[in-house]
């Protein structure tokens, strides 16, 4: 809920559930937060608000508890109301027009085309699709697009790999004087045996420095369509994969440098030209042609961030590697300097993961060379637990992926924890369905049992977390809430013996029952993770 700020600022009343029982259903710290500005004790402030607070059908009681909390308590029929909320429409329910329909442009993974793709690039995947589909929900239109960086010397140098193991399958030994910075890894075995079955008439032999050029470029295709064929299985797939060699071919870096200068942000010093970055907040100014002429990699960066804002996106959204910290002021810095609105580009930077087994580091690559590829870390979790456990720490935090928990079938293990919640709810069904009952009028008035109360508070607050893991980029607020409302499932079934219950009241729990499911399904949904009828 947003409200005019006590200083004259827009300021947010944030409502929460509360962290123990007894304190209503929902509770605002805000009297505590805003008490100085208001200049007023906290206590006094909050029983202002609670005299302000207008009537609204949903909110039976508001109280003020401690040292200056609001607390609401909800009506119970209000609440009851939510389960035919999300029967109508179980697929759609949790959606909003908080986007507005405003055009959304996220860009991740973008995996240079040298190799696999790596587990950090599998986190920025989870996150990034998940984000994407969250957003959806929440009224934005999203484009999902990769970048793909397919020109410059690490293409040449990729080529140079490709030849050297294409040397090495006509019987050549090149392992003994391989060069360094040439990439190593067997991976580009597989490439060359491709390469060698596609093109029978080019003897290896043949094969100069002077083919390194488009031997890279075929090598880079050949890796991104395994990056495609990868984060397909991982449930992600892009609306559009931009090439770096088409932009530089449209001479895009060049026009970007004659728009800066238009506008008064290039000067040249000591022969080359320089993007006048600190008038934006960056900490030093950019070399953007070097003094023999050619271009630094932030300009064809720059160029492509332009392309955005010139195809009509309102929010530009990129998901970088750890080791881009220091690229974020750069790009906002061009983005002002063309006159963008500077809030219109947000950079996550998604961290690091170290893969745990039986509490020690382990590496599980398959294919040579110094990383683990995504691949072999889902041939061994699995794609939902891998994706849950991406997505469950915010991605700006380093996480530790235990791959002991992922594979466990218990209660420990969260994503197991949660789709064992709706496999229960479906095992309930069929043996309802099974003893062909004869159905007894909804009567969801006798859903006040404490347990039932909680999956009712819990189920109705599902469109304000899915609404502000969009509006907050924040989609690890998803799993809190799934593993919160499974908790509350597990706890009720264990106290109540649904199909025994009396008509009426089994008619109810049992109708709970399915938005639960309903709500488990579409939160999942969210996450690229699939609820399984059995377990």
């Amino acid at each position: 809920m947003q409200d005019q700020g006590l200083d004259g600022q827009d300021s947010a009343i944030l409502i929460e559930t509360p962290t123990e029982r007894g304190h209503g259903d929902l509770t605002s710290s805000f009297a505590l937060k805003a008490a100085r500005a208001a200049r007023m004790a906290p206590r006094q402030l909050a029983d202002r608000l609670k005299e302000w607070w207008p009537a609204v059908p949903a909110v039976a009681e508001v109280e003020v508890a401690g040292p200056g909390f609001v607390n609401f308590t909800l009506n119970t029929r209000w609440l009851a109301e939510v389960v035919n909320q999300v029967r109508i429409a179980p697929a759609r329910y949790g959606e909003s027009q908080v986007g507005a329909g405003r055009r959304v442009l996220l860009e991740f993974v973008s995996s240079n085309p040298t190799g696999p793709l790596v587990v950090v690039s599998g986190r920025a995947a989870a996150v990034g699709d998940s984000l994407a589909r969250i957003m959806q929900a929440a009224g934005f239109s999203v484009d999902r697009e990769f970048y793909v960086n397919d020109a410059g010397n690490q293409i040449a140098t990729l080529g140079h790999a490709l030849r050297l193991r294409l040397w090495q399958r006509s019987g050549r030994d090149v392992l003994t004087d391989w060069p360094d910075g040439v990439y190593p890894g067997d991976y580009v075995k597989a490439v060359a045996a491709r390469f060698a079955a596609e093109h029978p008439e080019r003897a290896p032999q043949t094969l100069t420095e002077a083919d390194d050029g488009w031997l890279g470029q075929y090598a880079a295709e050949s890796l991104r369509a395994e990056h495609e064929q990868v984060l397909a299985r991982f449930g992600v797939t892009f609306d559009r994969w931009f090439s770096e060699r088409s932009l530089r071919e449209e001479r895009l870096p060049e026009q970007i440098v004659e728009r800066l200068a238009a506008r008064g942000f290039i000067e040249e010093r000591d022969g080359a030209k320089w993007f006048r970055s600190t008038a934006f907040g960056d900490d030093k100014d950019r070399v953007m042609v070097k003094s023999d002429g050619t271009y630094t990699y932030f300009v064809p960066d720059a160029a492509y961030h332009a392309g955005k804002f010139d195809r009509g996106y309102d929010w530009v959204i990129d998901l970088l590697g750890p080791d881009h910290h220091g690229y974020v002021r750069r790009l906002r810095a061009v983005v002002e300097a063309l006159g963008y609105p500077p809030d219109s580009l947000d950079v996550m930077i998604v961290q690091l993961i170290r893969l745990l087994r039986g509490g020690e580091i382990v590496r599980m690559s398959k294919r040579g060379g110094n990383f683990v590829a995504l691949e072999d870390l889902m041939d061994e979790a699995g794609v939902d637990a891998t994706r849950y456990f991406f997505v469950e720490r915010a991605p700006e935090t380093p996480m530790d992926f235990d791959l002991d928990l992922a594979q466990m079938k218990s209660a420990d293990n969260p994503v197991y924890y949660i789709q064992y919640a709706g496999a229960r709810i479906h095992s309930l069904l069929r043996q309802w369905r099974a003893s062909e009952p004869a159905e007894a009028p909804l009567n969801l008035d006798v859903l006040n049992h404490p347990a039932e109360r909680a999956l009712l508070v819990t189920l109705a607050r599902f469109p304000d977390v899915v609404a502000r893991a969009a509006g907050e980029r924040a989609p690890q607020l998803l799993p809190r809430y799934l593993t919160d409302l499974a908790g509350e499932y597990h706890a009720f079934y264990r106290q109540h013996r649904i199909l025994e219950a009396e008509p009426a009241v089994r008619q109810a729990r049992l109708a709970l029952s399915e938005a639960v499911l309903a709500v488990l399904t579409r939160g999942l949904a969210c996450l690229g993770i699939s609820q399984p009828e059995q377990m």
